[in-house]
């Protein structure tokens, strides 16, 4: 492998703890204003199972589509510059990330140190090194983690969206990721702690797909795709 493509979240930083906790208190206000008015009960998001099977690694609005869609609930999309209190899927979507700059701004950024231990490695063994995130807060994670001159190239929500690349599970954001380090997929590889991730290196056709196992579903990214998986990058260091 000449070139790496790490996921942000729960790979690099320990941002997923964030997001995660963002989209449980978003949906949560939602779902029991939703029950009220709709005279069901309040069955309260997951930041288990939902968080891991609808949300985590897919782009902001698939995210709230999957899981809405998980609790039989259809929303209009509306626009991507929709307003927090907007009862649309981008609305949504806005309301959680509102919640995530503010943790960011309060200093909620964390790395994990044996990635950065390996990021090093890899910039001083010479290997091509970039970030795909479906974030689109990828560029201020970055640098309040202290990381970015780690990082050639990045690919994340923004980038998604103005190149109109669909998100993982779909292999594009990391494939275009191999174009920025002008490396073929086969001689890249991937490392994500999200299922909907390694699904996306599979079908990227990638040279070999790492699953970061963060919370205890090492089966799960590997019946997703990952061809190995491990608890932190530190261990590869090893091998």
């Amino acid at each position: 492998m000449t070139a790496l493509l790490f996921d942000l979240d729960g790979v690099l930083t320990q941002t997923a703890l964030v997001h995660n906790a963002a989209w449980k208190q978003t949906f949560d206000e939602f779902l029991r204003d939703w029950s009220a008015r709709h005279e069901q009960p309040f069955v309260p998001f997951d930041s288990g199972s939902d968080y891991h099977r609808y949300v985590d690694g897919r782009p902001r609005a698939d995210g709230v589509r999957t899981f809405l869609a998980s609790r039989d609930i259809t929303l209009p999309d509306g626009s991507p510059d929709d307003g927090p209190d907007a009862e649309t899927v981008n609305g949504v979507g806005n309301r959680k990330n509102a919640l995530v700059l503010q943790k960011i701004k309060e200093g909620a950024v964390q790395v994990y140190p044996g990635s950065v231990d390996y990021l090093r490695a890899a910039a001083s063994a010479g290997l091509r090194r970039a970030v795909v995130s479906a974030s689109a807060n990828c560029k201020d994670v970055l640098e309040a983690a202290g990381i970015a001159d780690l990082i050639e190239a990045r690919v994340d929500g923004v980038t998604a969206r103005e190149r109109n690349l669909p998100g993982k599970p779909q292999p594009d954001t990391f494939l275009y990721g191999a174009q920025l380090l002008d490396t073929p997929p086969e001689n890249c590889a991937v490392f994500e702690d999200a299922q909907a991730g390694v699904a996306a290196g599979r079908a990227g056709e990638f040279g070999i797909v790492v699953g970061v196992d963060r919370v205890g579903q090492a089966d799960a990214l590997l019946e997703h795709g990952a061809n190995i998986v491990v608890q932190d990058l530190s261990e590869l260091l090893t091998r």
